[in-house]
């Protein structure tokens, strides 16, 4: 049985890899922040080094607050760079396979079509240069590591969009939600499966590894996918809010979002054979999981 160590044990991610490892082969360990602080690197590598030997490590852990790390930047780069270099750096003189997840935000969001791998970065918030940095110190660890960049993940645990726009949705006439900005929304058991599928291929010895984008195969808009979001609230509310589009400039925040967050996962799926489903086929029951939780 190959053995999986997991970093993060609550969040979106990590709730999913927990789930769906459960009877499908792997021995697995996942360390949440009590057993790995992630915001104090040489502890957090010495309870890594713990569980060590693994066959693969899936890193889900990550300082996400795009808004907040304006303010934070050192705490974001601490959590989302410094200390994945050193548990890459640890896994790399082990020998094992170190799978690291990063997000749409090491771009500007200027281009006008899907990014691939190989399109310059541009980061434009102090959470998206920690990620940057994260990928940098853990493929400078020399190991055998994989960078899944990903992007406007949901799920029914943790925080996001979905449960977000349900929250404010509930009983109002009318939402207004952004237009201009456009992505490809991944769902967290999608993301889930398909870095299993990878993991598990690297523990077999694949030399797969580098960068590879790993989101949801169709775009659309927040205000459309908001959208969508009542649409599948109606049958359990009854009625639905209104979405009114605006534009980004009527919303401002704290750090500038991308105007195009579209990942192009072909890479990855010519590489793994699999890449996460479109948001149209999962959203439907993922909103029914999380009403149906918050009766």
């Amino acid at each position: 049985m190959a053995r999986l160590l997991i970093l993060g044990r609550t969040g979106q991610l990590a709730s999913e890899l927990v789930a769906q490892t459960a009877g499908e082969g792997w021995e697995v360990t996942a360390l949440g922040r009590d057993g790995a602080d992630f915001a104090d690197p040489a502890a957090c590598a010495a309870a890594l080094g713990e569980h060590l030997p693994a066959d693969a490590v899936i890193n889900a852990a990550a300082y996400t607050g795009v808004d907040r790390a304006e303010s934070e930047a050192a705490l974001a780069h601490t959590i989302n760079a410094e200390t994945p270099g050193r548990l890459a750096a640890l896994c790399a003189g082990r020998g094992v396979p170190f799978i690291h997840v990063s997000t749409d935000y090491v771009f500007d969001g200027t281009k006008p079509g899907p990014y691939m791998e190989t399109d310059p970065v541009a980061p434009q918030t102090a959470y998206g240069r920690s990620k940057l940095a994260g990928e940098h110190a853990v493929l400078d660890a020399g190991g055998r590591s994989l960078i899944a960049r990903t992007a406007w993940v949901y799920s029914a645990h943790g925080q996001n969009f979905v449960k977000t726009m349900l929250r404010l949705g509930a009983g109002r006439d009318e939402l207004r939600v952004v237009d201009d900005q456009h992505g490809c929304p991944t769902a967290a058991p999608e993301l889930a499966r398909c870095l299993l599928v990878a993991a598990k291929a690297m523990a077999g010895g694949s030399k797969a590894g580098g960068v590879y984008h790993v989101a949801g195969a169709d775009e659309t808009s927040w205000a459309s996918f908001a959208d969508a979001i009542f649409d599948h609230a109606t049958p359990h509310w009854g009625c639905r809010p209104a979405v009114i589009p605006i534009t980004t400039a009527e919303y401002p925040t704290p750090a500038p979002r991308p105007a195009n967050s579209r990942l192009d996962s072909s890479r990855f799926e010519a590489a793994f054979g699999t890449r996460p489903a479109g948001w149209e086929a999962s959203l439907g029951q993922i909103v029914q999981k999380i009403l149906i939780s918050e009766k």
